[in-house]
């Protein structure tokens, strides 16, 4: 069983910043892609930004040059710095994780979701 805890959300104004957080725990044995997630109401689920084993990264275009996945493979943590927020960035941000168990089961991963709203 793999859980995942997030961290960093909060209310902050257009133009500012904040640092997402996740940590992954429990038997793992390797992980492979680390993503982010965010559903805003009334809006579907969307992939935000992704990162691979290898660091390879892909992002959604509403956030191209803003916002910055990274990954502590030693930690088993991933990070979202979201830079120059707008409003239409307000959204629950959900943590995805995929890997290999310990005993050899492939994972994917959920966390609860953290509130991220961007004031005008």
């Amino acid at each position: 069983q793999v859980q995942l805890v997030e961290s960093g959300g909060g209310l902050v104004q257009a133009g500012e910043s904040l640092r997402l957080s996740c940590a992954a725990s429990g038997s793992i044995f390797s992980i492979n892609t680390m993503a982010w997630y965010r559903q805003a109401p009334g809006k579907q689920h969307e992939l935000v930004a992704a990162i691979t084993s290898g660091g390879s990264t892909n992002y959604a275009d509403s956030v191209k040059g803003r916002f910055t996945i990274s990954r502590d493979n030693a930690k088993n943590t991933v990070y979202l710095q979201m830079n120059s927020l707008k409003p239409e960035d307000t959204a629950v941000y959900y943590c995805n994780v995929a890997g290999v168990t310990t005993y050899n089961l492939d994972f994917g991963s959920w966390g609860r979701g953290t509130q991220v709203t961007v004031s005008s």
